[in-house]
């Protein structure tokens, strides 16, 4: 018996053996998609949605023998479908692309534990992250893994999920959850997979692309870290309203083994997916990168029937919202022209900018002149009518700056139009100089740090306001979009009424 016993595990070890052979294995993911299930519109050009993504996803696996579909997170949260469907939209439609494992983004846990719950339940592919306990949160508990195993051509997969550890800060996860930091609980999850034989490990993290490289530079036995949460374009094309690449794709790091370990991310909203190929030899080590790019998904890539008739189906009930009433404006909002002139509309939109990060540490909110599209009349405020207002899809950055800094900015902005402050900050300017400024009746410190938020146009540098593009100092963007925030705003104190009060003044 010890014979056939001994007889039958040499025989089990041979067709182990015989099993690990070469491969070439190609990854295809998408990060920070944020509800945009529909196309996104640049300079009148058409990128993503779910519909064009479907057929490109299509495209890869007819050409590739053995391709690996993953989503590195924040999912939810940006469009009205969110607003609506609370991610089941695009679990629906994740399912029918064949996602086959997604990490968890902060913005998954915006609206606490229960619809991630519902999100998660209907999932077709298993939802991570290692660093997160979930054991005190009966709803998540036993639908959250740190890590799966996928099998592609009879080769193990190991793919490791991780969570940007700040996101008590910059969500709502609630009191339940514990985070730690991404490094150690990876590690212990990546040495857990070798353990078991697995000698091919992803790391599919949303802690941001500089987090990455870091990590990478400390992690052992890891082939691949797909990236997201800084929504950073890596190998784009110089496109007309796109931004300028944030750095190579790959980038290439070096990690403690002397290893080379590809780090990608594939900047947002599904307008890239990104493509990388690996080949392995049979001992599960990266012999070459055969391909790598960044895939633009434009107008010349059709959208899949099929999934665009979903989406029309997802859509119906939201164009009913465009005529549902928000509110009642109990006054004219003005909105104002130039910085030397008040705008009500713009003082009331950068104080729900306010309201809605105050929880997140923000001191002051500043708008430009030129995001106010539109003034608003006496009577009834549809959601159409809001959108009128807050047209471009915005979302909401926390930037510290230094009160030098928050000057800096005020002057710079004078050129188009100026910034439109929230209550309690008092600016003097005297030909297009601050000579006073101050934050609930005391003087703004130039050298004392500020949470502000802006929205993402200003935060990027528009307007010329460069002060906002290139402070030092901590920034996240909330993913709050500015639309969403004007409209509870405007649930919130219907009906509303103008501040009657220059808080800038020339």
């Amino acid at each position: 018996m010890r014979k056939l016993a001994f007889a039958g595990a040499f025989l089990s070890l041979g067709a182990c053996l015989a099993v690990a052979k070469p491969i070439s294995i190609t990854f295809v993911h998408s990060n920070d998609l944020h509800a945009h299930i529909e196309p996104t519109i640049i300079r009148k050009k058409a990128y993503g949605g779910y519909a064009r993504m479907m057929t490109a996803i299509k495209q890869v696996k007819e050409k590739e023998k053995n391709v690996v579909l993953l989503n590195a997170g924040d999912t939810f949260q940006g469009t009205l479908y969110f607003n609506v469907y609370e991610g089941l939209a695009d679990v629906a439609m994740l399912n029918a692309m064949g996602y086959q494992a997604m990490t968890l983004g902060n913005h998954e846990f915006d609206r606490g534990p229960a619809p991630l719950s519902v999100f998660a339940q209907n999932a077709q592919f298993p939802v991570l992250s290692s660093n997160i306990d979930f054991s005190g949160e009966p709803l998540l508990k036993d639908l959250v893994k740190p890590s799966t195993v996928l099998t592609v051509d009879g080769e193990k997969i190991g793919v490791v999920g991780c969570t940007v550890e700040d996101t008590p800060n910059i969500s709502n996860p609630g009191p339940t959850l514990k985070f730690f930091m991404a490094r150690d609980r990876v590690q212990a999850e990546v040495d857990r997979l070798t353990r078991q034989g697995i000698n091919k490990i992803i790391v599919l993290s949303h802690i941001g692309y500089g987090e990455d490289k870091d990590l990478a530079k400390q992690l052992r036995d890891v082939d691949l870290i797909i990236g997201g949460h800084t929504h950073t374009p890596l190998g784009t094309p110089d496109l007309d309203g796109w931004p300028k690449a944030g750095g190579a794709y790959p980038t290439i790091v070096r990690n403690p083994q002397n290893v080379d370990v590809p780090v990608v991310q594939s900047w947002e909203w599904g307008k890239v997916l990104g493509k990388i190929r690996l080949e392995f030899d049979a001992a599960g080590r990266v012999r070459r990168i055969a391909e790598a790019k960044a895939m633009v998904l434009d107008e010349s890539i059709p959208e899949d029937p099929s999934l665009k008739a979903m989406v029309a189906g997802y859509k119906k009930p939201l164009e009913a919202m465009q005529n549902a009433p928000i509110g009642e404006a109990g006054a004219a909002m003005e909105r104002g022209s130039n910085a030397k002139v008040t705008s009500p509309m713009g003082c009331f939109i950068s104080d729900a900018m306010l309201d809605a990060t105050s929880a997140m540490g923000a001191q002051v909110a500043l708008m430009n002149h030129g995001g106010v599209r539109s003034a608003l009349e006496p009577g009834k405020i549809t959601y159409g009518i809001a959108i009128s207002v807050q047209p471009f899809n915005n979302t909401l950055h926390l930037i510290d700056l230094t009160g030098k800094e928050l000057m800096t900015a005020f002057e710079q902005a004078v050129a188009k139009g100026g910034l439109i402050p929230s209550r309690g900050v008092k600016i003097e300017m005297r030909e297009g100089k601050v000579v006073s400024a101050t934050l609930n009746g005391e003087a703004i410190d130039p050298s004392k740090t500020y949470r502000v938020c802006v929205p993402s146009f200003l935060a990027g540098g528009g307007d010329g306001v460069f002060a906002l593009r290139d402070a030092k100092g901590r920034r996240v963007d909330t993913g709050l979009m500015d639309i969403d925030v004007l409209v509870e705003q405007i649930k919130k104190k219907s009906p509303i009424k103008p501040a009657n009060e220059l808080r800038v003044k020339n």
